[in-house]
């Protein structure tokens, strides 16, 4: 049974036009193609400013996540070399503050990391929303827990937690039709000169001038002047939903990830996790260089 997330909407808005959610709206003017591969930590660290992006400014734009196969082709050498894998994880995690957790690479090595793009793309088959959120849980399981992304044990745990149907995914994991949508993705990767992962592409659907391309990572204002600049207009960014609302929405979220989103220093998001925590609403998840956090359905 596929799971119907609950939509994520502003407790005080009086303006309907100005209220947001995450569903994808055919009106919307601007798509955003975010080329990226799952065992990419920039990737992972990009997170933060992908949600806040969607908490201010979701109502003017599709995000669609392209699978660059950048990790499984150009460095390709690279999964020979498991210590220099776990020292890149790592200063990656010290450097923008979401946690990777390197000792993968040492104590349960990702063998086929193709597998896993090929699962993403299968999930995807029962809808974007679905395979945004196995994706997701693909990036937690490798980051966080420590474990191999191409164990199809692992994938199917994954498929669970996003709620896909498992019939339905298993069937897909090796059909052509998830082979064929990988495919799909290489060769927008290379239609589009993307040689560096993250890369973020910014489409008007309403007008006919080229797209903007961003490369690597980026504080958060460059993203929203980019938003603005294909938009052609200032838009008004939606107010942010209660903090419980937001983890219910994720179901797992990182204490950067509502750091970010919700501009607060890190004393005070400590102090508001732990609110829902002493509430029984979340649960804290402590993992190598950070913090996450968990919802608790009532």
């Amino acid at each position: 049974m596929r799971w119907n997330q609950p939509e994520l909407t502003c407790s005080n808005e009086t303006d309907t036009s100005s209220k947001y959610s995450y569903i994808d709206f055919v009106q919307k003017p601007v798509e955003i193609y975010v080329f990226i591969d799952p065992l990419c930590p920039e990737c992972w660290s990009l997170e933060p400013y992908l949600k806040k992006l969607h908490v201010e400014y979701g109502r003017f734009f599709t995000l669609q996540p392209i699978l660059s196969g950048h990790l499984n082709t150009l460095n390709r050498d690279i999964f020979d070399k498991p210590r220099r894998l776990k020292e890149i994880w790592e200063k990656t995690s010290s450097r923008t503050g979401m946690p990777c957790n390197g000792d993968i690479w040492i104590d349960n090595p990702i063998s086929s990391p193709w597998i896993a793009s090929l699962a993403i793309k299968a999930a995807e088959l029962q809808g974007k929303k679905a395979g945004k959120t196995f994706l997701r849980k693909v990036q937690e399981s490798a980051f966080l827990k420590k474990q191999d992304i191409s164990d199809e044990s692992v994938l199917l745990e994954c498929a669970k937690t996003a709620r896909l149907d498992i019939r339905e995914f298993q069937d897909d994991l090796y059909s052509q039709s998830a082979k064929k949508a990988f495919q799909s993705d290489l060769k927008l990767t290379q239609e589009m000169e993307v040689d560096y992962i993250p890369t973020i592409v910014f489409f008007n659907q309403k007008t006919e001038e080229q797209g903007i391309k961003i490369s690597g990572l980026y504080p958060y204002d460059i993203y929203v002047q980019v938003l603005k600049q294909i938009l052609q207009r200032e838009p008004v960014p939606s107010c942010k939903p209660p903090l419980e609302q937001f983890v219910r929405y994720y179901q797992v979220v990182g204490t950067k990830e509502v750091s970010v989103v919700y501009d607060w220093g890190a004393a005070k998001t400590e102090r508001e996790l732990k609110k829902l925590k002493l509430q029984q609403t979340i649960e804290k998840i402590p993992v190598k260089y950070g913090t996450f956090w968990k919802y608790i359905a009532k």
